[in-house]
């Protein structure tokens, strides 16, 4: 077995997947995607970089290697953790809000609207509060939290001034007002392994904002939803942010395909790292839609849509 770990900085998380690959005399390579430089032009038959690797585990910080990297891997046959199909509809909350809603799984009310004109009579058509986010983002960054007209006219005209790509979609969801926290959940293949609160009382509630993590059992109306949410984007590896709200229940929010748990295994006393590279190494030996516990009309399904790296 020959692994690869695609990254770009090692943080705590990578140290912990390393420790796990050790443990089971697993060996890997570092694939750092500041130096890697893909050939995407050589012709069939000839000899692929990467090719020998029996599955790459993606740990990229950014966003668009990320993507481009599982793209070009699993169009080359590569089998990679997760897919390049996974990263495209998680990496965008768009994307990943119209999956989950066409997958039929419970989401706040989001709209979407390309001018500031448009956004600011979604805003109104929403009612006060809402939350402008933008499409691509981690780490609850640029979340804007907008009470009142004369807020949402002077950030709506700051993303216009501001003029790049990704402020001239304007993605805004309803407020949900939660009880001061929110659930991550830990989604490996077909079972939800663990979960935490994420308490604040700022109402971004991120660990990486301060957020203190609990653990959250994990209850099998946790389990359903979070496992259909992680199905509604391909499965693989992810964490589900999930949303209480007082009156309809858990609300999924987003679902993150690059996960970091440094904060999680702690509380929640489960071996996240150990129980990924497990699921990596189904993949490597069975393939993407039998690590995620996918029966033969669920894997047929998923061909018709050309899920990559299998």
């Amino acid at each position: 077995m020959k692994v690869g770990i695609l990254y770009s900085r090692v943080r705590a998380e990578e140290k912990l997947l390393f420790q796990a690959l050790q443990d089971r005399g697993v060996a890997f390579d570092l694939l750092d995607d500041r130096t890697l430089v893909f050939d995407i032009t050589q012709r069939e038959g000839d000899a692929q970089p990467y090719q020998d690797y029996d599955v790459i585990i993606e740990r990229c910080i950014s966003h668009g290697r990320a993507l481009y990297s599982l793209r070009i891997l699993n169009d080359r046959g590569v089998s990679t953790v997760n897919t390049a199909r996974v990263a495209d509809i998680c990496g965008n909350k768009l994307q990943t809000t119209s999956a989950l809603t066409a997958a039929g799984v419970p989401s706040p009310r989001t709209l979407v609207a390309f001018t500031p004109q448009s956004a600011l009579q979604a805003i109104e058509e929403l009612g006060y509060p809402v939350v402008l986010k933008p499409a691509v983002g981690s780490w609850g960054r640029l979340l804007s939290k907008i009470n009142d007209r004369e807020a949402a006219e002077a950030i709506l005209e700051h993303k216009e001034v501001l003029g790049t790509y990704h402020h001239s979609i304007f993605y805004i969801q309803e407020y949900i007002p939660k009880p001061m926290r929110d659930i991550r959940a830990f989604v490996i293949g077909d079972r939800t392994v663990a979960a935490i609160y994420r308490t604040s009382p700022h109402w971004i509630t991120n660990t990486a904002r301060g957020g203190k993590a609990s653990v959250c059992p994990v209850t099998p109306e946790l389990n359903d939803l979070c496992v259909r949410a992680a199905r509604a984007v391909g499965g693989g590896v992810v964490a589900i942010d999930v949303l209480e709200d007082p009156e309809r229940g858990l609300l999924v929010n987003e679902v993150n395909y690059t996960m970091e748990f440094r904060n999680s295994v702690l509380p929640t006393g489960v071996d996240i790292p150990g129980l990924m590279v497990e699921f990596a190494l189904r993949v490597a030996e069975e393939g993407w839609a039998a690590a995620n516990g996918w029966d033969e009309e669920t894997a047929a399904a998923l061909d018709s849509v050309s899920l990559v790296g299998e």
